[in-house]
């Protein structure tokens, strides 16, 4: 056996809306990360039972070599939908079955294995693994909370795709597409959005039947026929496909953004001021610690650096986290 794997092991998961993430560490601190693995969505209130266990599986056999699998000691899983404290733990039960599936579908047996919210990993993953401060996550959706003792004590947002994740993934990546339609309609103004939502949902060499792009802003003569026909193709592709992959559209208003579309830079600056405003309504206090992670808020994230100076006069410690799974290897060393 590798000598690296000869001393115990802990696995820490993150499962959020998008993907699960699995991480191998040793059990006793200050190690590096032994593997690494994904898997597909892991939210404990929307994917089904059936394909939850699959991606965790998956995500757990990329990260644990079959020689090490025997020496793992403990398992955590940060889930979302499965928070502990404030109300019913709705998604727990479920999210702690299929992790002991998957990990005894993988050969492991015997670990000490527990589950909790994707808000307390994130807020593990931070310097020296606090149980008490906040955190901002904006990914496919977006929630704030204070934690005491690991548990949330307070939460806002987090209410999904129809009714809330301000700021999200999915708010911006619904709004880009929004912003082509209105450019599109005359609503609005042009944009290299609709170039960039189109490219998305008509892929290069797929072609838009009777529709043909402008190549620069709308004039009067423009063919409005052809426009509004080209919406509409967007339109039909978008109602296509499942409402959370709208968060896919974010990257398109980030990319614009890079290159100085105002609309997309826009976008980005409320975003970020929906997500500031997120946090503050938790009553922040001076030299409390945030840990922010998710696609839009961990260390390369496009927003980290517009939501930091929004909350610049709160005094807070800021800590992006690129995912939850090493907070997570964390709870679940506290196991043993």
């Amino acid at each position: 056996m590798n000598e690296i794997y000869s001393q115990p092991l802990v696995v820490g998961i993150d499962a959020g809306g998008t993907r699960s993430r699995a991480s191998l560490e040793a059990a006793a601190p200050g190690g590096p990360v032994l593997g690494h693995g994904t898997g597909g969505p892991g939210n404990a209130l929307s994917v089904r039972r059936a394909d939850l266990t699959r991606h965790l599986t998956e995500a757990i056999a990329a990260a644990v070599p079959a020689a090490a699998r025997s020496r793992v000691v403990a398992a955590f899983g940060g889930f979302a939908g499965a928070a502990a404290g404030l109300g019913p733990e709705r998604g727990q039960g479920l999210a702690l079955s299929c992790l002991a599936d998957a990990l005894a579908a993988n050969g492991i047996t015997g670990a000490r294995t527990d589950v909790g919210g994707d808000t307390e990993v994130a807020l593990a993953g931070a310097p020296g693994a606090p149980g008490d401060g906040l955190v901002l996550i904006a990914g496919t959706g977006a929630i704030a909370a204070r934690l005491a003792g690991r548990r949330r004590t307070a939460v806002t947002d987090g209410h999904g795709w129809l009714l809330g994740d301000e700021g999200s993934g999915f708010w911006l990546g619904g709004h880009a597409v929004r912003a082509a339609l209105e450019a599109l309609d005359g609503r609005g103004p042009w944009t290299s959005l609709v170039a960039r939502v189109t490219a998305h949902y008509f892929p290069a060499g797929e072609p838009v039947p009777g529709v043909r792009l402008p190549a620069g802003p709308p004039r009067r003569e423009w063919d409005f026929e052809a426009s509004h026909g080209l919406a509409e193709g967007i339109v039909v592709r978008a109602y296509g496909e499942a409402p959370a992959r709208l968060a896919l559209l974010s990257p398109v208003a980030v990319a614009a953004a890079g290159e100085g579309d105002p609309v997309a830079l826009r976008l980005l600056d409320r975003a970020a001021e929906l997500l500031a405003a997120t946090v503050r309504s938790l009553a922040p206090r001076p030299g409390e610690p945030l840990a922010t992670t998710g696609g839009l808020l961990g260390p390369e994230g496009p927003l980290l650096g517009r939501v930091t100076v929004l909350l610049a006069d709160l005094d807070l410690r800021i800590f992006p986290v690129a995912d939850g799974s090493g907070g997570a290897a964390a709870l679940a060393r506290a196991l043993l």
